[in-house]
């Protein structure tokens, strides 16, 4: 992790832990300096040596380097980016644009927040959530099996179609009876267990 992504990591984490709704306002750069992410309270954590390198640090974040933020108005985002440049970059810059107003970048914001190991390398099975490789083996399963359709009660006797959704036992065209032995056919009753014509079991017939 570079100096700035650390700078950034610890920006974020400090306006999440005392005001999260500031993540989506634009800040003030005196108060990124002197209220959200001080040098002397935060030194430790940015891993720096002096307060000249944290200096240097907001003028490359209000520069726009590595798309972390978005500096205005954009003179002063203008002076950044010459000032940093010079092989002698004037720290007295950033006190000069204290107003200047800086808004973070809401990807980064929540990468920041969330980050999640590299995967530029990895194996594609590993690159794909557990989720995504369910949901296409599902879609893979809906593709091979054949749809679904619904099978029309038709009559034994004369085919015509009978009613949906009730209990028919005989047919409406016809008349004859719809319950019949599955082996040999024989007229049955609702109730019975057996076939009378050949004793096959009906079940719950």
């Amino acid at each position: 992790m570079s100096d700035l992504e650390r700078f950034f990591a610890q920006l974020v984490r400090n306006l999440a832990a005392g005001n999260p709704g500031r993540l989506r306002q634009p800040l003030t750069l005196a108060e990124i300096r002197e209220s959200i992410i001080p040098y002397r309270a935060n030194r430790r954590a940015l891993q720096l040596e002096s307060s000249e390198d944290y200096e240097l640090i907001v003028m490359r974040l209000c520069a726009g380097e590595g798309g972390f933020a978005i500096t205005e108005p954009e003179e002063a985002h203008a002076d950044f980016v010459n000032e940093l440049r010079s092989p002698n970059p004037d720290l007295t810059i950033v006190e000069r644009h204290r107003k200047a107003v800086v808004a973070l970048e809401p990807k980064s914001v929540a990468k920041a927040l969330d980050p999640k190991p590299e995967l530029a390398y990895a194996p594609w099975e590993e690159q794909v959530s557990q989720a995504e490789l369910t949901r296409k083996a599902e879609a893979d399963a809906a593709e091979k099996s054949p749809p679904v359709q619904d099978k029309a009660l038709r009559c034994t006797h004369c085919g015509a179609g009978l009613p949906a959704g009730r209990v028919v036992n005989f047919c409406p065209k016809c008349g004859q009876s719809q319950l019949r032995c599955p082996k040999c056919r024989a007229e049955l009753e609702r109730g019975w267990r057996h076939c009378v014509g050949c004793g096959t079991a009906l079940g719950e017939a």
